[in-house]
């Protein structure tokens, strides 16, 4: 039967067999009829006994179960109680066991730090002891020495007074000898001190001289370590009477903001210029200016450029800087090699040296006092040329002369030596003609003239040099100059004449043979390059040349 549902069984008479069942569903009884047999009814009637049965019986044996689970219960309380009473009394007796040892270590560590305390405390007192009686032993020590101190003192200022009268008596014999000395050698104590110390400069003027010639030739073997004639060669290499005039480039600029821009977050731009030109950049109080700095002409201008470049293009780190230096540098290169093209074709020669071309494009670039060199050097080129056609010469070798003969310059402040030497070396190293090499050797009078050629281009450098507003330097501050030099040298005793030569850069000196020995020429001459030095301003170096001849004239009769 479905959950939920109920039934009557009951039997209608008239109908043996037959079970009448009415079922309950929804509510509703619906009647149903079964049909059994004997056996199935008896066989009910069965379990239904056994069914009462069973239940009479359960209930019995609940009510024993319950019974006996009470006791059960009940005895099983009895023993927890009990082994709860029997774990307290256990744990009281743990308990007190364990108070007792805690305190047994409790004193026994009490006595064991006492006694620690005793024995620290002795060995302090100990040492306590023992400082105290260092301590009195070295009051003691210091006791005797001060006593020692003071018996030395005393046998001090004994001694003192004994040897101040010691040195009375010293002063009193040495003032009689003296006394004795100058009445018997008849000078006084001043003049024979004036007479040994010129005898003594008379014995030492030798070996003074002597050194000083040792001195001047190991500096001039070892040249790198003589800081002033590296700084004189560096002057005469830039060959200008200011060195500002040539040495310094000002690049405008459009703000003063633009100066912080140029320098860089902690200078980094400015380092970065400096390093990639070698040009130094001085960044001041000028309103919308800096300067560039540097001896060499052609950095100068590779770094005016680059500067230029960077500030109308706006964009300034080290990159940038970099790039913009490596196209101020080619652009250069580019602009050296079409002027040393374009003089070669102007003065019409032929056959010269790439490199020498190149060299000549340099002079673009260098300026002596005040005039530009490549341009002085196309105009001695073109007046050699034009003389050698008057005089009936070849012009070609009179122009090549003069085109090249300041070609030194191009490299000067670069190799060692004067920008004459410098020239002649070029020349030879390519291979130009001996009257060429030798016009350029002997331009500023080095070596004395041999050739027509070497004439020619002597007269045209100094016609190009001289003409008005070529250079800066006019001839009546050029003679002062002369002048100013010839009178410093004439100022020292034993001088007869002076001369200047080689445009102020030699000036040669006569000596009395009789006044001036071979010694003490060294020595005047070191003595008149330092008034020079002190007293004048002059590109480049002088050089002090001392002459001195002795003659002896005899007649036989």
């Amino acid at each position: 039967m479905p959950d939920g549902a109920a039934c009557r069984i009951g039997d209608r008479p008239g109908f043996p067999g037959l079970i009448f069942v009415d079922k309950k569903e929804n509510n509703e009884y619906r009647r149903c009829v079964i049909e059994v047999t004997d056996v199935v009814i008896y066989t009910l009637c069965a379990v239904a006994g056994l069914a009462v049965g069973g239940v009479v019986a359960g209930l019995v044996a609940f009510r024993a179960g319950v019974s006996h689970r009470k006791k059960t219960a009940e005895a099983a309380i009895g023993s927890a109680e009990a082994e709860a009473e029997r774990i307290v009394s256990d744990a009281k007796a743990a308990a007190e066991s364990k108070k007792k040892d805690l305190l047994i270590e409790a004193k026994d560590e009490i006595h064991r730090l006492r006694n620690d305390a005793e024995k620290e405390l002795k060995e302090r007192r100990a040492d306590v002891q023992r400082q105290e009686r260092r301590i009195q032993q070295k009051e003691e020590t210091l006791d005797r020495k001060i006593e020692n101190c003071e018996k030395k003192e005393e046998a001090i200022l004994a001694k003192q007074k004994d040897v101040e009268s010691r040195l009375q008596d010293v002063e009193n014999l040495k003032k009689g000898q003296f006394e004795m000395l100058e009445r018997i050698s008849g000078f006084t104590a001043e003049q024979a001190k004036e007479y040994l110390l010129n005898n003594l400069a008379d014995e030492l003027t030798h070996e003074k001289a002597l050194k000083i010639a040792e001195i001047e030739t190991q500096l001039k073997e070892e040249a790198d370590a003589k800081a002033r004639n590296m700084i004189s060669q560096a002057i005469q290499r830039v060959a200008a009477d200011q060195v500002t005039e040539t040495t310094v480039s000002v690049v405008p600029l459009p703000n003063d903001e633009m100066k912080g821009r140029i320098i860089g977050r902690e200078g980094r731009n400015i380092r970065a210029i400096e390093t990639l030109t070698g040009v130094d950049l001085i960044i001041d109080d000028t309103p919308e200016a800096i300067t560039l700095s540097g001896f060499d002409p052609v950095r100068r201008e590779i770094a005016r450029l680059a500067v230029e470049r960077l500030i109308s293009d706006g964009r300034i780190h080290p990159a940038r800087i970099e790039e913009m230096v490596e196209k101020a540098r080619r652009e250069v290169e580019a602009t050296i090699k079409q002027e040393g093209e374009r003089a070669v074709l102007e003065t019409g020669l032929h056959g010269i040296h790439p490199e020498i071309m190149r060299l000549l494009g340099r002079l673009r670039y260098r300026t002596s006092y005040g005039q530009n060199v490549l341009t002085h050097s196309m105009e001695v080129a073109f007046l050699s040329g034009i003389m050698a056609s008057e005089l009936g010469i070849d012009p070609v070798i009179a122009r090549r002369a003069g085109l090249l003969h300041d070609i030194g310059k191009a490299v000067d402040h670069e190799v060692e030596g004067s920008h004459v030497e410098i020239g002649v070396d070029i020349a030879r190293k390519y291979k130009e003609s001996e009257a060429v090499v030798h016009a350029i050797q002997a331009h500023h009078g080095d070596v004395e003239a041999r050739t027509v050629v070497a004439c020619l281009v002597q007269a045209a450098d100094a016609i190009s040099a001289a003409r008005p507003g070529a250079r800066r330097e006019n001839l009546e501050n050029y003679i002062k100059r002369l002048e100013q030099l010839e009178a410093l040298a004439n100022e020292f005793s034993g001088v007869e004449r002076s001369f200047a030569i080689q445009a102020g850069r030699e000036v040669r000196i006569i000596v009395r043979p009789e006044v001036v020995s071979d010694d003490q020429m060294t020595i005047l001459a070191r003595d008149i390059a330092k008034k020079v030095e002190a007293n004048m301003d002059y590109p480049g170096q002088i050089k002090i040349h001392l002459i001195r001849e002795n003659r002896a004239v005899d007649y036989a009769k």
